[in-house]
């Protein structure tokens, strides 16, 4: 069973509430779970699955605490071979097309990295959801085989 990396984009802590939520449930499927909050190319190198939960700042921009990782990935772009991930987009519909803008750039990323995507990107929208775990635990429980498997 493969161990799952979560990698955690959070502006006020609301992403990276999200990602605890999930390793509870995840370590209480019996799923070794980590998260990064300030990941290095390394973190995601020796990930054996990858999950993605980002919220979206600015003008549809990646969060400040994994930017440097993100640009990382696309100057270095270490590839993925395959293996399985899923990226939980956290926004705010009132903001057009920025909406999930950082989720959406990573799910593209990873797809160009050669990653397999499981399922397509969750996006979850404040306006409807004022606890976005109660979406996105549910949506990696749904997806835990493909992903350990």
């Amino acid at each position: 069973m493969r161990s799952v990396s979560i990698f955690a984009g959070s502006v006020y802590g609301n992403a990276q509430h999200v990602a605890e939520a999930v390793v509870a449930m995840l370590e209480k499927e019996g799923v070794d779970a980590q998260v990064f909050h300030d990941p290095d190319i390394s973190d995601f190198v020796e990930a054996e699955s990858v999950v993605i939960i980002t919220s979206t700042t600015g003008q549809g921009d990646v969060p400040p605490n994994i930017e440097l990782f993100f640009q990382e990935l696309k100057d270095q772009f270490p590839l993925m071979n395959n293996k399985p991930f899923v990226v939980a987009g956290l926004g705010d519909s009132s903001y057009g097309d920025s909406y999930c803008g950082a989720g959406r750039q990573f799910f593209e990323l990873l797809q160009e990295l050669q990653g397999n995507p499981i399922a397509d990107m969750l996006e979850v929208d404040a306006i409807e959801t004022l606890s976005p775990e109660d979406e996105v635990v549910p949506f990696i429980k749904a997806n835990i085989e493909r992903l350990t498997q």
